[in-house]
């Protein structure tokens, strides 16, 4: 896992300075937005953009709209699970209201740097960046409502481990509410074995049925996927091109077989107790 780790730090470094240079960062680390329109192209509306500060906006590199998916209320408590540049976290803190509160988490230096100036920049108070790794999160259990992460579980060499940790920290009730790239159907071995593709959203993805199986195993329940793009062939060609491969070779074996998704689970609430009001130490209380 460490060198999976190491190779998405470093292109996720070299993403924020180039936001941080006044240049245009992509999911695959690029200068131009062009080259990664496949997955992060009009994700956000115009209104939430305009209260965003620019390298915030700029430093989007996820594959959906979580904030705008997760239903989240006032005064809930909100993780997002590499934050980046902290696009997602600051809509959230405005969806959850100062009494609420969200966290970012992110294991990139430059990428905790370039967030906290755009939190400065936006005034926003009810938000936190930490720095940590999404298969250790440095916070204690049953501590937030909600999860939120956007084109980064499928980065992670330990997927397991990050379900794991996410249903951790979760309250009982808490919900998880994710997107991410899944694939369809079978992919060539090619793709799998290309670290470039991997930083690049596309060769860590899981399999849908993976996908669900993995977060039944951490323990969560009412799973479900929603398809939010399905990427042609001819959108990936640059992320091919730039893993050495032919595009119009590989193209047509990951046609359609890519896509972005938001991905929800729960961690069920406690049991309900039936004992009368009053009771304490009852069995039934247990």
């Amino acid at each position: 896992m460490s060198n999976i780790q190491d190779a998405v730090k470093e292109k996720y470094g070299a993403a924020a300075k180039q936001v941080a240079e006044g240049k245009t960062a992509c999911c695959g680390g690029g200068a131009e937005l062009s080259g990664c329109d496949p997955i992060t192209r009009n994700l956000y509306d115009a209104a939430e953009k305009a209260g965003l500060p620019a390298d915030a906006v700029a430093a989007s590199l996820g594959c959906g709209n979580p904030t705008a998916l997760a239903q989240l209320q006032p005064g809930e408590t909100v993780l997002d699970l590499g934050s980046g540049g902290g696009i997602d976290v600051l809509l959230s803190a405005k969806r959850v209201g100062p009494t609420g509160k969200a966290y970012g988490l992110d294991m990139t230096d430059e990428m905790l740097a370039l967030a906290r100036a755009n939190q400065k920049k936006a005034g926003v108070e009810n938000v936190e960046f930490l720095k940590g790794a999404i298969e250790n999160i440095p916070l204690p259990d049953n501590f937030v409502d909600v999860i939120i992460s956007n084109c980064v579980i499928n980065l992670s060499g330990d997927k397991d481990r990050v379900l794991r940790e996410a249903f951790r920290v979760l309250k009982p009730g808490g919900r998880l509410a994710v997107s991410d790239v899944v694939i369809r159907g079978e992919v060539p071995p090619e793709i799998r074995k290309s670290m470039e593709l991997w930083v690049g959203c596309m060769a860590g993805a899981l399999q849908e049925s993976e996908y669900c199986q993995k977060l039944t195993a951490a323990g969560f329940q009412s799973i479900s996927v929603e398809p939010t793009r399905v990427y042609r062939a001819d959108e990936a060609s640059e992320f091919l091109a730039a893993a050495g491969l032919d595009p119009a070779v590989v193209g047509p074996k990951i046609e359609d077989k890519f896509m972005s998704a938001f991905i929800r689970a729960s961690k069920s609430a406690p049991a309900s107790c039936d004992c009368p009001p009053g009771c304490v130490v009852l069995p039934c209380c247990n």
